[in-house]
Formats: structure tokens, C-alpha cells, sequence
């Protein structure tokens, strides 16, 4: 037995993180034993044990609150003792450390005062020799990275982040002790730079937004082996000009080496910041905004070698990288003194030529200026979305050995892998990873390319489940709840369509605003984690409330939220062009359905979290908005008014309804009437496939997955896409890119489609939050030959491997973590349909009731046929006129069994009946 991935609120081994609570997680691996008989958790304040000021007997591996009084900058031990049922056992031990937290600071703001100058503040001072711990304590605006001797301090990029400036700032903790030089002179360096603080930002490009100087605090603690010793900012530091001459998220960097030819640059005295302040510039930087980190790391996740260097029909020099990401670029200069190096970026060539222009009034440029010596270049305080680099002013020949791309995402952990025997549906897979990396950066952005970049709500919304079974979000999304919640704050309890919110625009609406509630109940349902739950409750509620509120002040609740803007179901294509920016389902509808399920969602909260009066509350308001929706939006038979696709499938996911049979079956009518194309946007069609899981139509959600025909996600992959477009038709099937004024190449949230993979083609879900008990429900499909599934959760790692063999049995190799129970369904099986399953490994095989290898029969749509020579040519011999109408996608929408039944069709039934029974032989394996 082992005791793994030991954590603290989903990170490892955390150093200055904020403590609003504080929850211990484990895994235990490598074990005979299916229970434990013994979970113990204690913490102490030294290594050995002995001064244990914390105990729990009944201990959870996946959350057990910690509640202690803690003292700032102080580490912490815990340890972990299992025993199983088996009589196996062992301990696992890990730290935290605890943060500035309320300890008063020291040190002061320090700056080189208004401007574009990009400083470096320094900072000289001798140690002694004996240094045994020594922790920085540091912020920056708007952006920092800090230097001892020399050495960049930690791997983190774009410190300290992006935040609500105006309530918090992040402090970030480094541990430094292997960067001082005991017994000599010591120097620690900050350089600045403008970030989201005060660059140029948001959707109205404004600059300043939060401040107009940059500036750094910061507090060095050297421990010694007989004493101690702070070093901190204050009126002695001194400033200069680094060669930064020029930084920006959207514009990206220009680093000079040359700058200060012929300029005075000499090391001046920073000025002090006194507190409290009335100027814009520094109203911010007041001590009491700062607060210890919840953003987890932005890291390089690896690295990207360039692929080609492309000699375009313009006479331009352009670089792919061969995949679509978010990051920089790193190259060695040894160039002369005064070459000047740029790089442009793009997502996709037109006419074989550099493109960017979707990018709008982002720049999205890095300029380099060589100073005659050699180095190593990267982009600093910036970093850009793209697969194609421009290169300008290279001298010589340029080759892909010279340019490595550096991928920069939040540390998050890869929990999901998804492999199936189809490689389009693979590569698939990897373009919603890749689009979840691109802009998980901080915050959960829209697209890491644009003059954007921010943190959409409604698309981290929709996405979130998904994100769940990719990576650990846990930690992640806690940062981005506080973002909401400092925001929600202001604007009286509502949520903004986007973080940051610059200007505190009131504008908030459904869907957008019901991140604040479905997206902490997708975390609760993944992880369990009661503390994150009722961290996230005060946001939940308040969200209802607000809409609650809104409602009210008509005189008259009506519970039918036809006065909150929204987007709707953006970028679905049933608007009024396949360009429009929303589509046809009434938004009304929409908003009212989203207010139902958001009130439910802080009912069962409530519930869990033992809040009784809560719980009677909420949910009589979300009965009074079910009710109200029945009314408006239903006939008395049954029928939903709103006949679109989306209108059908949000009715299903949250359970509205009079007659769920009834509406099943107008959503199959509505995909024939609409010839089994998508019309969903980013609310109908990211849920489309999940939801027709849940009503046993996984088959028709194959289908829809399969289309290799616009629009669809398979349309994407053929046309060579390596991440999630934001449009259907963000490309054009000749290679033009649409022609729209908002197109992005690098959007994640029409990959929430793998929540599907993951829940229902491999069939892992849970039963119970926390995956004490889990769903094991695989639906295979002869189109993916197999698919193999594991999932990390948070109690050990899933797995269901599926295969149809060539003989046509089925076989299934299925895996269930420790402390766990599995309800395995076996698909096809009617003579022992469901097997219950305690932890342990699992190798099934067996024949199913039909088989899967031949897929093909009366109730197929003719569609189907396609992609199978073999299937067309049966056609061909005994109903040619069929064979010619696959490709019709009115006819093709049909079943063999609808097709016999209109006569008016030229075909032979006898034919057809022979047809059908030889198609019913075919091994589409």
C-alpha cells in the first residue's frame, strides 16, 4: 500500500497560499486491501511528530478539513495512516506553509514613478554564511520577475497574475535559500512591467486601467543558524531603466539592447509610496490589498520544436510550429550589435501567406534588438496564441533548430487520457486538450490570441465538466471563484459576463452569469470537497438572489426572466444567418430555464452543507420558476413550444418537462427536420452530445460526432485544425477563414464535447460526488473499433478499456481505485446486464446480444453508409437510386425503414428487402 499525490485545497505541497480554510486530500494506490479499516490524519508543527497539534480518527482521503490556528509564514506537517481491510497499511507525509497571512508588512511600495519606464529595482546586501531557510515574499505591478544574483527566482511566468486589483493583490512566496550566497554580497533584482495592471486591456482597449506606475513591495526572511535577518523595500533601493522598451499583452514585447546608447541610465532612489492614496496610479497599492496567492502556477508545460520554415508566395519567412498554443518563443542571438529581429504571430496561413488580422488590434509582436552579445531570448511579461511565427531581419538562412516554442499554461495536473482506434476522433481528443491549455493561463480565458484574452464566464461555464476529467481544476477554479466572487461584490450580487471587470459594468445575465453556480457544483460532483462547496456558497446564493431581485422590482415576480440581457445561444446557427451572432431559441426561455437550474443547484448545496431554512427556500423558488416555464413554454399535451434544439436539450439536462418520453421524441423529429445537423451554439451544442447520453441516444450522439461535414467537429480536424475553433465555420472548406469580425482558432468551449468520451463512450461517471461510488456504463461503437479510458479522479485512478473484437464478442479490462464501489454496466448483455464491483482490476469477456461489428440494418439512416464501400455497393446492386441519394442530406436523414414507406421514391421494395438483409451481414470493423 502507498499514500500518494498528498494535497492541500488541490495543491502540492503549497507555499504562501491563502488559508480561508484548509482541506487535506490523499490517494492510496498499490493495494490488496478494497477499504480502509484506519484513516488517521494529524498535523504538526515540526517534521518528527512531536508536537502533533491536530487529530482526525475518521479521516477522508478526499477531503478532510484541517481546523487549527495558524501563524503566519510558519511550515506545517501532515501526515496520512491507512489501514486496510486486508491488514495492509502505510503512512504518507507531506508540508504546507502558511503565507504572510495577517502579519503585518514592513516594507513598503517602492517605484521609479510615473511612465513607460520599465525599471529594475535592486537591492545589494551581504549574508552571513550559515543561511539555512530564507522565503521572498513579493509583489509586483503589473507584472514582476525577481533575481537573485542573477538567477531568475522560481519557474512561474507573469507574476503575480491578474486579479481584481481594487480588492486583492497577490502575494507569491518563493523559497530562496539556494540563491543567496552565504558570507558574500548578495544582489536581488525585480524587474517591471506593465501586465494586465496597466497596460493596454480589455474590450474597450483602455490603458491604466488600475494604476499608472509600476511598482514592487517585497520582504526578504533569512534565517540564520544563530539569528535572522530582513531584507526589505524601502527608500534604499535603488532604480534604472531595463532594456524593456515596451510591454503589453496584447502587443506583446520589445526588448533593446541598445536603448540606452548614447542616454543616462545611471542607478537612482526609488520613491516611497505613503499610504492611503487618492491617485488612480497608486490607490491600489495600499498594504492591506495584499493577500496570500490561490494562483497556482503558470509554468512552461513543455516544449514545442519547430516543424518547417516556410518560404511564402508574399517572400515572407514564417515558422510552424505545427500546433495551435499559448506561449513564446526562445531562440539564441548572436547577431550584431543594432540587428533587429521581429516576430509576428498567427493562427493559419491564407494563400500560403502569413495571416493575423483576426487578432484585431492586438499587435501580437515580439521585437528583438541585439546589443552585439550572445544570450538567450524569450518574451518576459507577455506570451501569444498561435502555430505560425512571421520571422523579419533574421540574417542568414533560417532553420527550425533555431526557434523552440515554450508552452505556458497554469500548472494544472493531466488527469483524463482518451485514446480510441480512430485517428480522427484522437486527434480531436488532443485539440480540446490543447485548447484547455491555451487558455488556462491564470484565468479561464476565451482565446489566448486577440486583443481579449479575458475570462468569459459563460464559456468556463459550459466547459467546466469537461475540464474536470482533462485536469485537476480544483485549485485552479478556486482562484477564479474569488475573482468572481471580488467582483460580485460590487455589482450586488450579480456576475459579470467576463473577469477582469474593468469599470465594474453591471453587464450580467443567465447562462454567462450561472458559472457561479453550476461551475462549483461541477467541481463538488468531481471532487467532493464539502470546504470548496461552502467556500463558493456565499457567490452561489447571491447569484439567485440577484435574479430574484431583478425580477421583483416589476412589482410582481413573474418568474420568467424576460428582463435580463444575455447571449443566448451564441454563435448557434438556427439565427438568422450561419453568421449571426445568436441563434433562434428564445432567449427569455433560455434565461428562465438557467435561473431554474441555478436555484436548484443551491438547494441541493444547501442540502450538503446542512443549511435547512436555505434548502426549503430554494427550492420552493425553483418550483415557482418550473412552474412558470411549464405554463409559458408548454401545451397542455406535453409539447415544448420552443421547437429548436437547444430549446429541447436544455429542457432534458435540467429536467423540465411534463412528459420526458414526449420530449425525446420531439428532439429526434427536430434532428430529422433539421437533417442531423448541428444548430446548436455555445449553450445547445456544447451539451448536445452529453445530454442525448443521458437519455440512452448515445448512438445518435456518435453520429453527430462522426460528421465529417459542416458543421461539425470532425470538419474541423479535416481542414487541419489542432485546437477548438470558436465558429463552426471559423474556417471556410477551401482554407479561407471566415470572414467575421470575431474569429478565434483557439476557443476550448466547443470541446466540452469529451464530457461525452469520457461519461458515456468509456462510461465513467459519478454515482456519488467524489466518485465514492461510480458509474462504470461504456457504449461502444464499431466506428472507434475500441477505446481505452483512464481517469485520475480524486480518489485514484478509473479505468475502462473497451474493445469489439473480430469475432464480435466484446472484451472490457476495467479498473476501480481503493476505497471505491463500481456499478459496471455491460453493454449488449442482457443476461447479466450490471455487475457491482469493489476496488480492484477486471478483465471481461463476453458475446453480446447484438453485433456490434455490423452496424448496419433497418433502423439506420442512409447516411450511415457513407464511409463503407462494401455498404454502397450492396446499395448499388439492388437500389441504385438510393445509392445516388446518399449524399442528399434530406434523403439521407432517413431510416431504410422510413425510405420503404414513401412510395413516391423510385425504389424497388423487393430490392430494398435484399438490400437490407445483405447490409445487415456487413462487418464495418
Amino acid at each position: 500500500m502507498l499514500i500518494k499525490e498528498m494535497k492541500i485545497n488541490g495543491v502540492k505541497e503549497p507555499i504562501g497560499y491563502l488559508t480561508e480554510y484548509l482541506t487535506a486530500t490523499f490517494k492510496i494506490t498499490d493495494t490488496k486491501s478494497h477499504k480502509a479499516d484506519i484513516c488517521r490524519l494529524e498535523v504538526a508543527q515540526d517534521e518528527n511528530f512531536d508536537d502533533i497539534i491536530f487529530t482526525e480518527d475518521n479521516a477522508s482521503p478526499i477531503g478532510t478539513a484541517i481546523n487549527i490556528e495558524l501563524k503566519p509564514r510558519s511550515r506545517y506537517f501532515f501526515r496520512a495512516y491507512v489501514k486496510g481491510d486486508m491488514g495492509d497499511e502505510a503512512t504518507g507525509m507531506s508540508f504546507f506553509e502558511t503565507g504572510k497571512m495577517e502579519d503585518e508588512w514592513v516594507a513598503d511600495w517602492i517605484t521609479a514613478g510615473k511612465g513607460d519606464l520599465h525599471p529594475i529595482l535592486r537591492k545589494t546586501f551581504t549574508t552571513e554564511k550559515d543561511v539555512k531557510r530564507a522565503r521572498l515574499y513579493i509583489c509586483g505591478v503589473g507584472l514582476f520577475e525577481a533575481y537573485l544574483n542573477g538567477e531568475k527566482v522560481g519557474d512561474e511566468y507573469l507574476t503575480p497574475y491578474v486579479t481584481n486589483y481594487e480588492k486583492g493583490i497577490q502575494i507569491i512566496t518563493f523559497p530562496v535559500e539556494n540563491y543567496l550566497q552565504g558570507g558574500r554580497e548578495n544582489a536581488l533584482e525585480i524587474y517591471l512591467a506593465k501586465g494586465w495592471y496597466m497596460g493596454t486591456f480589455g474590450l474597450e482597449g483602455t490603458k491604466e486601467n488600475f494604476g499608472n506606475q509600476m511598482a514592487a513591495i517585497a520582504e526578504l526572511h533569512i534565517e540564520y543558524e544563530t539569528g535572522s535577518e530582513l531584507i526589505k523595500t524601502d527608500g534604499s533601493w535603488e532604480y534604472r531603466g531595463s532594456d524593456f522598451e515596451d510591454t503589453g499583452i496584447y502587443d506583446g514585447e520589445v526588448l533593446n539592447r541598445t536603448l540606452w546608447d548614447g542616454k543616462e541610465n545611471e542607478w537612482k532612489s526609488v520613491s516611497v509610496i505613503s499610504e492611503p492614496q487618492d491617485d488612480k496610479g497608486t490607490a491600489n497599492l495600499v498594504k492591506k490589498n495584499l493577500r496570500d496567492r490561490l494562483s497556482i502556477p503558470v509554468v512552461v508545460r513543455e516544449e514545442i520544436n519547430a516543424k518547417e520554415v516556410i518560404a511564402t508566395p508574399a517572400g515572407e519567412s514564417v515558422v510552424d510550429f505545427g500546433q495551435n498554443f499559448a506561449g513564446f518563443v526562445e531562440f539564441k542571438a548572436d547577431f550584431p550589435k543594432g540587428t533587429r529581429i521581429v516576430l509576428n504571430f498567427g493562427e493559419i496561413l491564407q494563400k500560403g501567406n502569413f495571416y493575423n488580422d483576426n487578432y484585431r488590434e492586438a499587435k501580437s509582436e515580439y521585437v528583438y534588438v541585439s546589443g552585439g552579445e550572445k544570450e538567450t531570448v524569450r518574451a518576459h511579461f507577455t506570451f501569444f496564441g498561435f502555430r505560425y511565427m512571421k520571422v523579419s531581419g533574421w540574417p542568414g538562412e533560417i532553420s527550425t533548430k533555431d526557434f523552440t516554442g515554450k508552452v505556458l499554461c497554469s500548472d494544472v495536473e493531466r488527469t483524463g487520457f482518451i485514446e480510441t482506434g480512430n485517428a480522427k476522433i484522437n486527434r480531436l481528443y488532443e485539440n480540446t486538450l490543447w485548447g484547455l491549455y491555451s487558455n488556462f493561463i491564470d484565468m479561464p480565458t476565451d482565446c489566448p490570441q486577440r486583443n481579449e484574452r479575458l475570462g468569459w464566464t459563460g464559456d468556463a461555464q459550459v466547459f467546466s465538466a469537461t475540464a474536470t476529467y482533462h485536469t485537476d481544476t480544483l485549485a485552479f477554479f478556486r482562484k477564479f471563484n474569488k475573482d468572481l466572487r471580488d467582483e460580485q461584490e460590487l455589482i450586488d450580487g450579480a456576475i459579470p459576463n467576463y473577469v477582469p471587470n474593468i469599470g465594474h459594468k453591471k453587464d450580467a445575465g443567465p447562462i454567462w452569469g450561472d458559472v457561479g453556480t453550476i461551475e462549483p457544483w461541477n467541481l463538488y460532483n468531481a471532487y467532493g470537497d464539502k470546504e470548496f462547496l461552502r467556500s463558493a456558497y456565499p457567490m452561489m446564493k447571491d447569484w439567485v438572489d440577484y435574479i430574484d431581485r431583478e425580477d421583483a422590482k416589476r412589482g410582481e415576480r413573474k418568474y420568467i426572466n424576460d428582463f435580463s440581457f444575455t447571449f443566448g445561444d451564441w454563435l448557434a446557427l438556427d439565427g438568422a444567418t450561419e453568421t449571426s451572432f445568436k441563434g433562434s431559441t428564445e432567449d427569455a426561455y433560455l434565461s428562465t430555464v438557467y435561473d431554474y437550474r441555478s436555484a436548484v443547484i443551491v438547494a441541493d448545496a444547501a442540502k450538503i452543507l446542512g443549511y435547512e431554512q436555505d434548502e426549503m427556500k430554494y427550492r420552493a423558488h425553483a418550483e415557482k420558476i418550473r412552474e412558470a416555464i411549464l405554463n409559458e413554454y408548454f401545451t397542455p399535451n406535453g409539447r415544448l413550444a420552443m421547437d429548436s434544439q437547444t430549446g429541447i436539450l436544455v429542457a432534458l439536462k435540467f429536467g423540465i418537462c411534463k412528459d420526458r418520453e414526449k420530449l425525446i421524441s420531439q428532439l429526434k423529429a427536430r434532428f430529422k427536420k433539421d437533417m442531423y445537423k448541428i444548430k446548436g451554439g455555445f449553450v445547445g451544442a456544447t451539451m448536445m452530445c452529453t445530454v442525448l447520453g443521458e437519455n440512452d441516444m448515445s448512438d445518435i450522439a456518435y453520429d453527430f460526432l462522426f460528421n465529417e461535414s459542416f458543421p461539425g467537429w470532425l470538419y474541423e480536424v479535416n481542414l487541419g485544425a489542432t485546437t477548438i475553433w470558436e465558429r463552426w465555420n471559423s474556417v471556410l472548406e477551401d482554407g479561407t477563414i471566415s470572414p467575421t469580425g470575431m474569429n478565434s482558432l483557439n476557443h476550448y468551449s466547443y470541446g466540452s464535447v469529451e464530457e461525452f468520451m469520457y461519461a458515456y463512450a468509456a462510461g465513467i461517471r459519478p454515482k456519488t460526488a467524489g466518485y465514492r461510488e461510480i458509474i462504470i456504463d461504456p457504449h461502444p461503437d464499431v466506428r472507434l473499433k475500441f477505446l481505452n479510458a483512464s481517469y485520475n479522479s480524486v480518489r485514484g485512478k478509473i479505468v475502462c478499456e473497451w474493445k469489439i473484437r473480430d469475432d464480435g464478442d466484446i472484451s472490457l479490462h476495467v479498473e476501480i481505485p481503493f476505497g471505491t464501489h463500481a456499478t459496471l454496466h455491460l453493454p449488449g448483455n442482457s443476461s447479466e446486464p450490471v455487475k457491482e464491483l469493489e476496488s480492484g482490476v477486471y478483465d471481461i469477456t463476453y458475446t453480446p446480444d447484438r453485433d456490434y461489428r455490423k452496424p448496419f440494418g433497418w433502423d439506420c439512416r442512409l447516411s450511415r453508409l457513407a464511409g463503407n464501400a462494401d455498404a454502397k455497393n450492396i446499395l448499388k446492386k439492388y437500389v441504385p437510386p438510393l445509392a445516388g441519394m446518399m449524399h442528399d442530406p434530406e434523403t439521407a436523414c432517413n431510416t431504410f425503414r422510413e425510405l420503404s414507406h414513401m412510395g413516391f421514391l423510385p425504389i424497388d421494395p423487393e430490392g430494398l428487402k435484399k438490400a437490407v438483409a445483405e447490409l445487415e451481414e456487413v462487418t464495418a470493423l
